[in-house]
């Protein structure tokens, strides 16, 4: 099969399933009363892709930082042409009367007790990625929104990339053949911000803002938009943005769990600057093949550094590389030239919020993109591999009961991470 002719017959199966993109200004006799948690940078952007797509009016944000929110809701006043109230406790929030639904934009080491107070007042809820900070707050808000009966949204926004979706086509269409690996990487070199002990800034609730984490003295370097690389909040570089292309394997090739995961890494270069690995090889077994995820945050990373960031999937029968806007196919076909793709990223946040809005309002669950069972397995696989790395073993995953099965007590024990004092974990 020779160039072009490798994708063409796929494109049509791929627009199908993408046939929801959003339409700006859709359902504005019919809006959702949405409370923000969270309004700093993330926050924001699922904020506004709301507004973007129609439907909600923001009428509550709640955040620890004072500058961020009264930069919020000035900033959806003018966008929405209504103030939203402001709240320092998100438990201030939830007792407005007449809330419909709640997104949460904070940092994964809040979500839980968040989300499932949420549940608890019956509240649909979109929720950014990763779900939780660990396996167990993952079990808890699985069942909480159970419970509920509530319409919940994960936001792994790469489910409705137009990539994934051809791709998702070509393997259903055995186009790729018998796939016996999947690799996923992003190399970068990340920015570290001062990493000297000092106040919070002014206006931050720096105490609050660690909650049920534990409270390290504040620096620059694990504060906003920089916790991710910090192990108390953000748990790593795999847990972060590795966790992007887990869901998206899961999601083309309809993975469940898998059974057995194995990291090695350490610090290479950014030793005392951050306390996660810069250097890191996890591999997932599932039933299917292993996904191999590598990252290195030096170094110039794959000779095409547009490789750098995306899935290589290695087929019998072709090799893809895909990503947001890069689609590239090698068939195994005789004298087969590569197939190079740009493909549009297109709105892939408004049309997870979209898919989310819709579904509130047609009561109508299928429309929902990633269900909370899918995000609680997806952030359990980098969950999982970071555990194999922090235990330095092997760790075997019973998907049945939800625990390590192979007597593994140290990694275990990294399952439910303690709550500090003040604070409850869920069960």
């Amino acid at each position: 099969m020779r160039r072009r002719k490798f994708l063409k017959d796929t494109s049509l199966a791929g627009s199908a399933i993408l046939s929801t993109s959003y339409v700006p200004g859709l359902f504005q006799d019919q809006k959702l009363r949405v409370g923000l948690i969270g309004s700093g940078w993330y926050g924001m952007v699922i904020a506004e892709a709301g507004l973007e797509v129609g439907g909600i009016e923001v009428v509550g944000v709640a955040d620890v930082d004072e500058n961020h929110l009264a930069e919020s809701v000035s900033k959806l006043a003018s966008i929405q042409g209504s103030t939203p109230k402001a709240f320092k406790d998100y438990r201030e929030l939830l007792e407005e009367p007449n809330l419909d639904a709640i997104f949460i934009g904070t940092q994964p080491h809040w979500h839980a007790l968040q989300f499932i107070a949420a549940c608890e007042k019956g509240l649909d809820i979109y929720c950014e990625k990763p779900l939780s900070y660990d396996v167990a707050e993952g079990r808890a808000m699985v069942s909480a929104a159970q419970r509920a009966g509530n319409f919940v949204q994960i936001g792994f926004q790469r489910r409705k990339a137009e990539s994934l979706h051809k791709v998702k086509a070509m393997i259903q269409e055995g186009k790729i053949g018998k796939v016996h690996e999947v690799g996923a990487q992003i190399h970068f070199n990340p920015t570290i911000k001062d990493t000297t002990p000092q106040e919070p800034p002014s206006g931050l609730d720096w105490d609050a803002w660690c909650g049920p984490a534990p409270k390290l003295d504040y620096r620059p370097s694990i504060g906003h938009k920089s916790w991710r690389l910090e192990r108390a909040y953000g748990n790593g570089h795999l847990f972060d943005w590795g966790i992007h292309h887990v869901d998206a394997v899961r999601m083309m090739f309809g993975l469940d769990m898998p059974n057995r995961f194995v990291t090695s890494g350490g610090m290479t270069k950014l030793a005392g600057q951050i306390t996660t690995p810069d250097t890191l090889r996890a591999t997932m077994f599932f039933d299917e093949f292993p996904l191999v995820w590598q990252h290195r945050m030096w170094g110039t990373g794959s000779l095409d550094k547009s490789l750098n960031n995306g899935i290589h999937i290695y087929g019998e029968d072709a090799t893809v590389f895909v990503s947001d806007r890069h689609l590239r196919v090698l068939s195994n076909a005789k004298d087969a030239e590569l197939e190079v793709h740009e493909v549009s990223a297109g709105t892939i946040r408004q049309d997870m919020m979209r898919d989310f809005i819709l579904a509130v309002q047609k009561q109508d669950k299928g429309l929902i993109s990633c269900p909370i069972e899918e995000g609680a397995s997806s952030t359990a696989c980098v969950q999982l591999s970071m555990i194999s790395y922090y235990s330095n073993s092997d760790v075997d995953w019973d998907q049945a009961t939800h625990t390590i099965s192979n007597n593994n007590e140290e990694a275990s024990k990294l399952l439910a991470r303690p709550y500090r004092e003040g604070y409850t974990r869920p069960s």
